[in-house]
């Protein structure tokens, strides 16, 4: 009889300890979790956010939109806490958070240049992927584009300029282009999204899946100049174009190369399994099909330049 009450009592303990584990572990998986993103990332990040809520309802997501370099020196300079970093160009992580914001990031989807208008763009019923830039170039056109210190979208856009002139024998297109009357700079493009839909702008240089996901008219460029295809990246790499670098007055070269995604969690971010939960979901078949879903192709397996930095949950979806 002695030995039957100490087994019960024993297994009363032993199934409160393990209640008591899982209270401590959906109590760890509740809390803010801050994410900064490329404004591309919008409709897809809080596709997948709502996704992931259904499984961590406690987790409550603020995310931020803006240019990629803007997202990441809210936390470089301004010192602002974030979780989740998404860059529209992955290289921007170590450029400007190496090392002391970051040591690792993981490469997951790509994208490609294009040009988006409307019904109401001026001659839309005969631009095309042969003649944009002599379309573009009338006086009565205006164009858009995004701040290359600011947005990835914005340093490509000047390089599909570059690449063009060399593609289409165009001696001269860049600088016709670049600054001219029609020429417009926003922070980011999807700033220019507005506009194009209000009538006030004709043209704009975005990804397709920006264009896709505003339900907007593109034209689509070749594989020569859209930084979409791998086979090109020699003749990508002749386009080069300085921006802003970490330090004011400090300068960084970006050459040309396909458009590839890239996202990591800042070192200074306290609640990294909240950070380490929404990354692996973004990775899973789920997540992934999201991304998929909204014109940006998921890269499978991901990539990454350091694996043994990656979180241990995490390192299953790399090479």
């Amino acid at each position: 009889m002695k030995f039957k009450v100490i087994t019960i009592i024993l297994s009363l303990l032993l199934l409160t300890s393990l209640f008591a584990a899982c209270g401590d572990s959906e109590a760890e998986m509740s809390g803010k979790l801050q994410i900064y993103h490329a404004g591309s990332l919008t409709i897809p990040f809080a596709e997948i956010s709502d996704a992931f809520n259904e499984i961590y309802p406690d987790i409550e997501i603020l995310a931020e939109a803006a240019g990629s370099a803007t997202t990441i020196r809210k936390v470089t300079e301004l010192g602002k806490e974030c979780g989740v970093i998404g860059s529209a160009d992955y290289t921007l992580i170590p450029e400007l958070m190496y090392p002391d914001y970051a040591d690792w990031y993981i490469i997951f989807a790509s994208n490609q240049m294009c040009i988006a208008y409307t019904d109401s763009s001026a001659y839309a019923d005969e631009i095309n992927s042969d003649n944009w830039y002599e379309v573009l170039q009338r006086e009565d056109v205006t164009y858009g584009r995004s701040d290359p210190d600011q947005d990835p979208c914005g340093y490509r856009t000047l390089m599909v300029w570059q690449l063009a002139e060399i593609h289409y024998g165009a001696t001269g297109l860049y600088d016709s282009l670049f600054g001219a009357d029609g020429d417009l700079m926003r922070p980011k493009s999807v700033d220019l999204i507005a506009l194009l839909e209000s009538g006030d702008l004709d043209y704009a240089f975005e990804y397709t899946s920006v264009a896709a996901q505003h339900s907007l008219d593109h034209v689509s460029l070749p594989p020569e100049i859209n930084l979409a295809d791998v086979s090109f990246s020699d003749f990508y790499a002749q386009a080069e174009v300085e921006i802003a670098g970490a330090e004011p007055g400090e300068t960084i070269t970006m050459t040309g190369k396909p458009i590839v995604y890239g996202v990591t969690i800042p070192s200074n971010f306290e609640r990294k399994e909240l950070a380490i939960a929404w990354i692996d979901f973004l990775l899973s078949s789920d997540g992934m099909a999201i991304m998929e879903a909204n014109g940006q192709p998921p890269i499978v397996p991901a990539v990454t330049d350091n694996v043994d930095n990656l979180p241990e949950e995490l390192k299953k979806y790399v090479e």
